[in-house]
């Protein structure tokens, strides 16, 4: 829909203050420039928004990105010594839990040659805009905006890139309208490539948090990455254990086929913290392949990931 069919309903004076305003399958976005206003004059401007143009019958969701006198986000990495632990899973609940409680994230899947963040956020027909040349987050249902490859290529389509289209490529998502968010989680692809690379030296980081499963295999890659996150001087907020248990459906007997400990063993040995564990739990995989991630419920299998978020929360504020 075009610009001036919005903003008709909002005060005239608020023109020359609106940069950009969409609305698209509900959702409103209205981003405004907010230089030399007060908290308490920001803030009535944005119920104000959100008041008239939730009063219009074709918008159930308005978003106001106020540009001025805000931080850039920060960023945080979600990396794995290797494939197949549940690290794009943990990240997506993740995100999800954090906005939960109350802090706008973001979501970056940099794991460029095989994205999945599109399903789980069942946000694979959604097309990112463009303004001023930089890519506009896609808004989700969950109230995490995101950006991934997988939604800037055909369904299923291979990429084979070299390392500089790689890199270009994770610029254009960490360099997008990221406006209205405080923290933006970067699911990044397995081991310590083009892409780490990247990242830590044009968009270091604030911290990173690795995942592993109990396997002895996979806790020795995820100390190859932390080594690595050591190295360029990130810091490691944590280990979070996946995969870490698996209660019998019929008999509710818990088994261990991947070990059990292991995770929280290294992270006392690497002197690090070790900030939880998620189950092998069917549900959590089904709930992610539907587009339909646990962390947005109120089921068991959502507890893990919003006591890992409130973790990530609190080491965030201590070191704002």
């Amino acid at each position: 829909m075009a610009t001036s069919e919005i903003t008709d309903d909002l005060p005239p004076e608020f023109a020359g203050r609106v940069s950009a305003a969409t609305l698209k399958d509900g959702r409103a976005l209205i981003v405004f420039d907010a230089a030399g206003l007060g908290e308490a004059e920001r803030a009535a401007i944005e119920r104000d928004i959100t008041a008239r143009l939730s009063a219009r019958s074709d918008v159930n969701d308005v978003r106001v990105v106020m540009t001025a006198e805000r931080k850039a986000p920060t960023l945080i990495a979600i990396g794995s010594g290797k494939g197949g632990v549940g690290k794009s899973t943990l990240t997506a609940n993740l995100a999800i839990a954090l906005a939960r409680q109350g802090i706008r994230t973001g979501l970056v899947d940099a794991d460029v040659y095989g994205p999945s963040q599109q399903v789980i956020f069942d946000a694979e027909d959604a097309k990112p805009d463009a303004r001023d040349n930089r890519m506009i987050p896609v808004e989700t249902k969950f109230g995490v905006r995101m950006l991934s490859m997988g939604q800037l290529v055909a369904p299923g389509r291979a990429i084979a890139w070299r390392g500089p289209m790689v890199g270009n490529a994770l610029a254009q998502m960490i360099d997008a309208h990221w406006d209205a968010e405080d923290v933006i989680l970067i699911d990044l692809p397995p081991g310590t490539g083009d892409v780490q690379l990247t990242m830590v030296q044009k968009y270091k980081p604030a911290g990173a948090i690795l995942v592993s499963t109990p396997q002895d295999l996979a806790l020795i890659d995820a100390a190859r990455a932390g080594q690595f996150f050591d190295a360029a001087a990130v810091p490691v907020i944590g280990l979070v254990e996946n995969m870490a248990g698996y209660a019998c459906p019929h008999c509710g007997e818990v088994s261990d086929p991947f070990g059990k400990g292991g995770v929280e063993a290294a992270a006392q040995r690497l002197e690090l913290p070790f900030l939880g564990r998620i189950p092998l739990d069917l549900a959590i995989r089904q709930g992610s392949d539907a587009g339909e991630p646990p962390a947005a419920g109120d089921s068991a299998q959502a507890e893990p990931f919003l006591s890992i978020a409130g973790k990530l929360a609190a080491w965030i504020s201590a070191r704002s």
